[in-house]
């Protein structure tokens, strides 16, 4: 048996070195609860920029908008900087693995990535998200498939699937595949709905899900931030919803809304084995004969140099 922690909390937007503050701070609180795994939202070093659009209506670029993402990737981290180093320092100090979402900065390109962190070998894996969302495009890369790691953890294997990435049937047959018994799903989809797709892969996989989202008002960003689309909760710009749910579908804590909160759980690794009895989606019950799933997993360089 072993406790899980997923993080409802609100990032510092932009701010990179308050947000991982405020992560450090979460872990120890979580690792004090005796949580040996902690999941924090999509973007949570970084943050979401939801209800901006960065001044890029189609077919037209503005000067203020182009400015707004300057400020935005000013706020994105490297994997090997400081705050990664130091999150990895936290994970070490409170003997806690760690899933937490960045806005990592490589090159002149930003991607909404997964840091996954164990407390002795620090980085054990990272995932780019595959495919950025709507207007999320314009912002951020498109990861590849070099980025779905997994790491081993003493409450079972963990794999990151973020946001809606989770629609993505081949992706998640991908995260089976690899014999994930913990699937972390950072999210910034708030919605009521997203209860039932966690529901619905935690049923598939025979897995333990754990979804992390934030919760977030306008007063955590800076005055001058531009809200060029009112977010539908008004002054609510995400309100939460993390979750986590067992292999047999069982939801074992939240759905949380409308506040910040740590939301913790005892799960029982041997379940998933129990589970698969009746129902392996990347086994017994796969059909190999009719249905067949290749994986690039070669990094794509625009430059190579031989």
């Amino acid at each position: 048996m072993h406790k899980v922690a997923v993080i409802q909390a609100a990032s510092i937007p932009f701010d990179a070195e308050a947000s991982t503050e405020k992560a450090v701070g979460l872990l120890a609180e979580a690792a004090h609860e005796g949580a040996t795994l902690a999941v924090f939202p999509e973007a949570f070093i970084g943050g979401y920029p939801k209800g901006s659009t960065f001044g890029a209506p189609v077919g037209l670029r503005t000067d203020a908008g182009r400015e707004q993402y300057r400020r935005y990737a000013d706020g994105a981290i490297a994997l090997d900087g400081p705050q990664v180093a130091r999150l990895c320092e936290a994970a070490r100090e409170h003997a806690i693995s760690v899933v937490v979402g960045v806005i990592e900065r490589h090159g002149s390109t930003l991607y909404c990535t997964a840091v996954m962190i164990d407390p002795q070998d620090g980085v054990a894996g990272t995932h780019r998200k595959l495919m950025p969302t709507g207007a999320e495009r314009v912002i951020w890369g498109f990861g590849d498939g070099s980025t779905l790691d997994v790491m081993d953890t003493p409450a079972g294997r963990v794999g990151t699937v973020i946001c809606w990435e989770n629609y993505m049937p081949l992706l998640r047959q991908a995260m089976y595949a690899q014999g994930v018994e913990v699937y972390c799903a950072p999210t910034a989809d708030d919605r009521p709905s997203w209860a039932a797709t966690m529901t619905h892969i935690a049923l598939e996989g025979r897995t333990h899900v754990l979804s992390a989202c934030q919760y977030i008002t306008k007063d955590a960003f800076p005055d001058d931030h531009p809200f060029d689309e009112e977010p539908p909760g008004g002054d609510v710009v995400m309100r939460g919803g993390s979750m986590i749910v067992a292999p047999s579908g069982k939801v074992l804590a939240g759905p949380v809304y409308d506040k910040e909160s740590i939301l913790f759980a005892v799960i029982d690794p041997a379940e998933k084995t129990r589970a698969h009895l009746d129902f392996d989606v990347v086994g017994h019950y796969a059909r190999p004969d009719v249905f067949e799933l290749h994986v690039n997993t070669r990094p794509q360089d625009s430059v190579v140099f031989d």
